[in-house]
C-alpha cells in the first residue's frame, strides 16, 4: 500500500529563544527537519508534506532543500495537532493509502520503527507510537487493554492509576487518509485552551467499533527539541550514535569523544580519526585513510590510502585520489589533488587541478581571486613546485616542470620547464651596522622622551 508523510512544522519554538522556526536548529550540521525527514525517505514515499507556519518561507524552503518535490502548506493559526494535520487534506486529494503523521522537532525515529507502524495497520486501523519512558512526567499516557490501545490520556486529565502507567505518547500515527480525515472531523475544541488535539482520534475510533493499537519504540526516538539546552542533549546523543556506528562498521577512532561528525559523513572501514577532526556536511572519507589531529572537512572526498593533516581544512570542493598527502597548515578549496601528489606544509590551493606525483613546496598560493571572478590554476603531473610559489590564476604549469623557490608565475609554464621570477638580489656592504646603530639610537632618545 502507498504510503504519504505529514511533517507538523508549523511552531515557533518559544522555549528556543531564537528567530530561528525551531525546526530548523540543527544537529550533525543538518536541520531537525531534515533529520525528521531521512527515515521517512527511505519508505519511499508517494507525497511529503510538510506543515508550516512561523518562518514558513525559510522551512519551506529547507523541506524543498532536503526533497524538491515536497508539498508545503500552511496553517496559519496554531490551533492544535489536529488542526494542523488537517491542512493537509487538499494536498492529499487523490491519494489513496496509508498516512503517518510526524513531527518537525522530532529527530530520531528511525525507519524500521516506522515499518513497524505500517506492519502493524495491516491488523489495526489505527496505530500510535509509544515508549516506556524512565519518567513519565508529565506525558500522555496509552491506556491498552492487551494489544488495544483504548484512549490516549493526558497527564492532566489523568487519574492516579493512569499516571502509573509508564506507556507514554510519541504523538505519530498512521492510518489510512480517508479514516484519519473522517476523525479529524469528529475531534472538538472542548478544552481549556480551546485547540484540536491529535491524541483524540483514538478514543473517537473506539466509539466507533474501529481497532486501536500502540508499536512501541526506544525513548530516545521519541525526544523532542524544545529548548536549547535539549538541542545541546540532542546533539551529544546523534554524536555518540554516529560514532558507535562507525567504529562497529570497522573505523579507528583514537578519542572518540573528540570527533565531530555531520548527519551525512560516511567514513569507510579500516580509515583512522585521529582526536580533534571536525566533519562537516558532505564529507565522505574511503577505506584505508587517515584524518590526523585537529583538522576541519567540509563538502570533501578523501580517497583510500591518503592522508590529511593535521591541522589541514579541506573545504567545498576538495577531491584527493588516493594516496595523496595534505599536510599541517594546507588548505584546500574546490581542487582536485590527483593521485600520489604531495601539499604538505602551510599552503593554499584553490580552484585547481593538481597532477599525479606532483610536489608542492611549503608556502605555495593559487591567486585565484581578482576581486570579482574565480580563476583556475592547472598543474601537471610529476611537477615541482618550489616553496614560496605564487601561482596567479588563470595559469597552467606543465608536466614535468617546476618552479623556483619564492617563483611568481605570472604565464604558463611548458611541460619540462623550469619558471623563476625574482627580483634581483643587491648587497649593500656594512648597510646593515649602519641602520640597526641608527635605530638603536632614535629608540634611546625616544625613551628618555
Amino acid at each position: 500500500m502507498s504510503t504519504a508523510l505529514v511533517i507538523l512544522a508549523a511552531g515557533k519554538g518559544t522555549r528556543m529563544e531564537s528567530d530561528l522556526p525551531k525546526v530548523l536548529h540543527k544537529i550533525g550540521g543538518a536541520p531537525l527537519l531534515h533529520h525528521a525527514m531521512l527515515p521517512a525517505s527511505a519508505l519511499e514515499p508517494e507525497r511529503t508534506i510538510v506543515v508550516t507556519g512561523h518562518g514558513a518561507d525559510l522551512v519551506e524552503a529547507a523541506a524543498q532543500d532536503f526533497d524538491a518535490d515536497a508539498i508545503a502548506v500552511r496553517q496559519d493559526e496554531q490551533l492544535g495537532t489536529a488542526h494542523a494535520v488537517a491542512q493537509a487534506k487538499t494536498a492529499l486529494d487523490g491519494f489513496e493509502g496509508d498516512v503517518i503523521v510526524l513531527y518537525g522537532d522530532t529527530p530520531f525515529i528511525t525507519t524500521e520503527t516506522l515499518e513497524q507502524m505500517i506492519a502493524a495497520r495491516t491488523s489495526s486501523d489505527v496505530v500510535v507510537l509509544g515508549f516506556e519512558a524512565a519518567d513519565p512526567g508529565r506525558y500522555g499516557r496509552l491506556i491498552m487493554d492487551g494489544s488495544a490501545l483504548m484512549q490516549i490520556v493526558e497527564f492532566k486529565d489523568a487519574t492516579e492509576a493512569e499516571r502509573a502507567v509508564s506507556l507514554c505518547n510519541s504523538g505519530v500515527v498512521c492510518a489510512s487518509k480517508d479514516l484519519l480525515f473522517d476523525l479529524l472531523g469528529a475531534v472538538g475544541n472542548d478544552n481549556a485552551a480551546g485547540e484540536y488535539y491529535l491524541p483524540d482520534i483514538v478514543g473517537i475510533a473506539n466509539a466507533r467499533g474501529l481497532k486501536a493499537t500502540a508499536v512501541t519504540c526506544d525513548e530516545a526516538e521519541t525526544l523532542g527539541i524544545n529548548s536549547r539546552l535539549e538541542l545541546a542533549s540532542a546533539e551529544a546523543l546523534f554524536q555518540q550514535s554516529k560514532r558507535r556506528a562507525l567504529i562497529e562498521d570497522g573505523v579507528m577512532m583514537q578519542a572518540p569523544d573528540t570527533v565531530f561528525l555531520s548527519f551525512d559523513t560516511i567514513i569507510g572501514r579500516d580509515a583512522e580519526i585521529e582526536p580533534n577532526v571536525i566533519f562537516a556536511p558532505g564529507v565522505t572519507v574511503e577505506s584505508g585513510a587517515r584524518i590526523r589531529a585537529f583538522s576541519h572537512l567540509e563538502g570533501a572526498h578523501v580517497s583510500r590510502g591518503a592522508t590529511v593533516g593535521p591541522f589541514a581544512r579541506l573545504r567545498p570542493g576538495a577531491e584527493l585520489a588516493e594516496h595523496v598527502h595534505i599536510g599541517n597548515f594546507v588548505e584546500i578549496k574546490n581542487a582536485t589533488i590527483d593521485e600520489g601528489a604531495k601539499v604538505n606544509h602551510l599552503t593554499y590551493i584553490g580552484d585547481a587541478q593538481i597532477g599525479a606525483r606532483t610536489n608542492v613546496g611549503a608556502g605555495t598560493i593559487t591567486c585565484n581571486y581578482d576581486g570579482v571572478m574565480k580563476h583556475k590554476t592547472i598543474i601537471g603531473r610529476d611537477t615541482f613546485i618550489g616553496s614560496n610559489t605564487m601561482l596567479v590564476a588563470p595559469v597552467t604549469v606543465g608536466d614535468e616542470a617546476m618552479t623556483a623557490t619564492a617563483t611568481v608565475v605570472t604565464k604558463d609554464v611548458p611541460d619540462g620547464a623550469m619558471a623563476i621570477s625574482r627580483a634581483e638580489q643587491n648587497n649593500k656592504p656594512g648597510f646593515a651596522r649602519k641602520l640597526f646603530s641608527m635605530l638603536r639610537a632614535k629608540k634611546a632618545k625616544m625613551a628618555k622622551g
